[in-house]
């Protein structure tokens, strides 16, 4: 059965993103940087309070007017030394006092699931919601951080497959993709290397002064190590397949057609929110390595809400936590008009002058990953894309129509979101 259309119209008005920054990156500050000592990175409060109030100011939005808010945040606890987010929001912003104001977990989903929390609340009859994600990454060992990320798998069932669960797990879909499905190392690094050409254009990138080219990407080098200690899995994965160990915050403003008019806004300084999916899978069960069930059902749940095709979309941002994620993210999607997400990638149809730009900021692989911020930062990449506000990573016609995929552990939580340009 169909999930029911939209009851009230939902817009996203804007928002802002932080700079995503972690290892390589020009402003983090670690052992050999010159201000080492002199300076400290910043934290997850600092994080939270700069998507907040530079989000508020970005859209006009008095904090007095916000309904309801949400954080999406996956790790703080472990991370930062710090939960109960929810009160760091409204600690923000005088305006948020006393707010109703939430933290949601769901992995890599975290962001995504505060914003699906947010249209439930409008559909509900809020006006105007404030979502924001915010993680900070950097304050752990590689190692000791691979194991709170693990956190988001069955920890103790699949704990044991190497010191970095989520890249072995994603090492292993890529042996079962290269046997079944004739993925190339070659085409995985073009992902690579689409990803961090794009984030060399977009200035928030956590990799925006780090350069890929094929050669790197396609072998194992002191450069490009393979990093896993499992040894069945550890030639199918690495540093250039993987998304970035980010700290950074996203924050947006989603309103109904009343919210619109209470901010003084019309609908064409907005995009509107057509479909929305969420779905869950068994977190205790391994699923198929060559699909994504859960995503794809979250799909099929927003085009189902919406009059929008897969033929339709003309722009996507999708959960690269992997260079093998995009392709099986764009085969859930049903973005190939003729066969494959694969296929797309080796005609060049997901790079910027390509038929369907996918990750035009360089995704999680170029713009970063700081877990919680990630499904929000999508959800602003699309609506940047559709305003023109892109720079240098602009695509040359804005495009009308938009999705977004954002994923929580391996293919356990998905919200896919489709949007329109007004």
């Amino acid at each position: 059965m169909p999930p029911p259309a939209l009851r009230r119209k939902v817009y996203v008005v804007g928002g802002h993103i932080t700079k995503f920054i972690g290892a390589k990156h020009p402003d983090f500050i670690w052992k050999k940087h010159p201000e080492f000592g002199k300076k400290e990175n910043p934290i997850l409060e600092d994080y939270i309070y700069e998507a907040v109030n530079e989000t508020l100011k970005a859209t006009d939005t008095p904090a007095e007017l916000v309904d309801k808010a949400w954080i999406g945040n996956f790790a703080g606890e472990l991370f930062s030394s710090q939960g109960h987010l929810g009160a760091a929001v409204a600690g923000s912003n005088d305006g948020l006092y006393n707010k109703p104001i939430m933290r949601v977990e769901g992995a890599c989903a975290s962001g995504g699931l505060a914003f699906a929390s947010a249209i439930d609340s409008i559909q509900a009859g809020c006006d105007i919601n404030l979502v924001v994600g915010a993680e900070v990454q950097t304050t752990a060992s590689a190692r000791q951080g691979g194991d709170y990320l693990a956190r988001a798998s069955d920890y103790k069932r699949q704990r044991s497959i190497d010191d970095f669960v989520f890249p072995a797990m994603f090492a292993r879909r890529t042996m079962h993709c290269m046997e079944k499905m004739d993925v190339q190392v070659e085409d995985l690094a073009k992902l690579s290397v689409k990803a961090y050409e794009n984030a060399n254009k977009n200035p928030l990138a956590h990799m925006h002064h780090v350069k890929m080219d094929m050669d790197l990407a396609s072998s194992s080098s002191d450069k490009n190590p393979a990093i896993l200690g499992n040894p069945e899995l550890n030639p199918f994965l690495r540093v250039s397949d993987c998304s970035q160990v980010s700290d950074g915050g996203a924050a947006l403003v989603v309103v109904s057609e009343d919210g619109l008019k209470k901010l003084g806004k019309s609908v064409s300084d907005a995009i509107e929110l057509v479909g929305i999916g969420h779905a869950t899978g068994n977190l205790f069960v391994d699923g198929d390595p060559l699909s994504m069930p859960t995503t794809a059902f979250a799909a099929s749940q927003a085009y189902d809400m919406s009059t929008i095709t897969p033929a339709d979309v003309q722009v996507a941002e999708v959960h690269d936590c992997f260079t093998i994620t995009e392709i099986l993210m764009m085969d859930s999607l049903k973005l190939a008009q003729t066969g494959s997400g694969l296929d797309m990638v080796r005609n060049g149809e997901t790079t910027l002058e390509g038929r369907v730009p996918v990750n035009t900021g360089g995704g999680l692989v170029g713009f970063g990953h700081p877990v919680g911020a990630t499904g929000i930062k999508q959800v602003l990449e699309i609506y940047r894309q559709m305003k023109g506000q892109c720079g240098d990573y602009q695509m040359k016609n804005q495009p009308e129509i938009g999705v977004t995929a954002n994923m929580g552990g391996d293919d356990k939580t998905a919200v896919v979101g489709l949007f329109k340009n007004h």
